[in-house]
């Protein structure tokens, strides 16, 4: 992409930024994407080109460790439960049972292998809370509704890649499932992660002490978010899980010492505006990219599959709210149903969409690529617009 091109998004993103100021019933994401998706048809962007490392590499260390960075610590104690199980145990059987519907639904449309499914089911997993965290904060009438969403979508990105890593190997490969091997693949990529992004963070918040100059402390905060991704992923640890602990971790710092609001107004001054920068640059980009996906005959299939695992991610939350407070915890269904439903696709799902691309050929891959795209897309639009409306009218009864 040429500087032109870069300089020309972020000036539409900033535009969308400015005249959504509510962010309610038209959340900036799905204006930037449908926007992007209008933008694919005018040749000058034609020369775009998003790939699984340029989202990997640039956009997602920046956005995770802002989101983490800016998570409360408390609110992460406090609904430590629901988010542990929900983006560990809660996705794998999310996965299981989205997997299974999609081969039984799918196979109406289109040839389609178990495998293959539990792939989609897999990409589909991840959820991206930037279109609805600032909705829930203001229309919800429980707030840690949406310390849950957001605690959970930074977690559960790492888990998600670890679980497509190995289903994608068995689809492309015809392996069989070793669960020993899974578990501890899965336990060395994931607490390898965690493990570094607290001992690196921690290090790192001890340097921001000792810095007194506040571009420095700045600069040490982008080191952290983008070195503690790279140094992870050279280990063959999750650079998302360790990016997102790092972050956590400075936070922490941070709230036991009595220059919190010194260290935080410096960094929140310069990672206030690159997050609305990358998420500009990134929701143009989906839009852009998505469309050349978006032309297939099996929108009926993605619409099902859509709703089919909103509704299955309803059974999972209110069982693990279950699980986790059984009933002292008030109204469980209402704030399952709200967290479900904003469990919207986003970034990490495209990203695993262009890695399988890159990985797999074919017409059945095509398939599974386009019908991915399609539950994103249409994902990112009706979730996004209805969390409001849904939010406001559970609170009120």
């Amino acid at each position: 992409m040429s500087a032109a091109l870069v300089i020309l998004l972020l000036g539409i993103g900033y535009l969308v930024f400015t005249i959504d100021k509510k962010q309610e019933n038209f959340p900036v994401p799905v204006v930037l994407v449908l926007i992007g998706i209008g933008l694919s048809f005018v040749p000058y962007f034609n020369q775009v080109e998003v790939t699984e490392n340029l989202i990997y590499d640039v956009f997602l260390p920046g956005l995770l460790f802002v989101s983490a960075y800016q998570f409360s610590t408390k609110a992460l104690r406090e609904n430590a439960g629901m988010i542990g199980l929900l983006s560990t145990v809660g996705l794998g059987l999310t996965i299981v049972l989205v997997g299974l519907t999609i081969f039984w639904i799918g196979g109406w449309f289109f040839s389609i292998s178990l495998a293959g499914a539990f792939v989609v089911a897999a990409i589909l997993a991840p959820t991206d809370p930037a279109s609805v965290v600032s909705i829930l904060k203001k229309s919800a009438s429980d707030k840690s509704i949406a310390d849950i969403v957001d605690g959970e979508s930074m977690i559960n990105d790492g888990t998600s890649i670890v679980l497509f890593t190995v289903l994608s190997s068995m689809y492309l490969q015809s392996q069989s499932l070793d669960i020993i091997t899974v578990f501890g693949d899965f336990l060395y990529v994931s607490l390898g992660g965690i493990l570094l992004g607290v001992a690196v963070g921690w290090v790192m918040s001890k340097a921001v002490h000792i810095t007194h100059h506040r571009d420095y402390q700045v600069m040490l905060s982008i080191v952290l978010a983008y070195g503690v991704f790279q140094l992870a992923e050279s280990f063959g640890f999750s650079g998302v899980l360790a990016t997102v602990f790092a972050g956590i971790m400075l936070s922490w710092e941070f709230s036991h010492t009595n220059k919190e609001d010194h260290y935080r107004e410096a960094l929140s001054g310069f990672w206030e505006v690159v997050e609305p920068s990358l998420l500009s640059l990134l929701f143009l980009l989906i839009g852009i990219e998505a469309t050349k996906y978006l032309s297939w005959d099996n929108w009926l299939l993605a619409i099902l599959i859509l709703f089919v695992s909103i509704a299955i991610r309803f059974l999972v939350v209110g069982s693990t709210f279950k699980v986790v407070a059984g009933k002292k915890h008030k109204s469980i269904w209402k704030k399952s149903l709200v967290i479900s439903w904003s469990g919207i696709r986003g970034s990490m799902s495209v990203f695993l969409l262009l890695q399988l691309e890159t990985l797999a050929t074919g017409e059945a891959a095509a398939e599974l690529i386009s019908l991915g795209f399609s539950v994103v897309i249409l994902s990112l639009i009706i979730q996004s617009l209805g969390i409001h409306p849904l939010s406001k009218l559970l609170a009120s009864k």
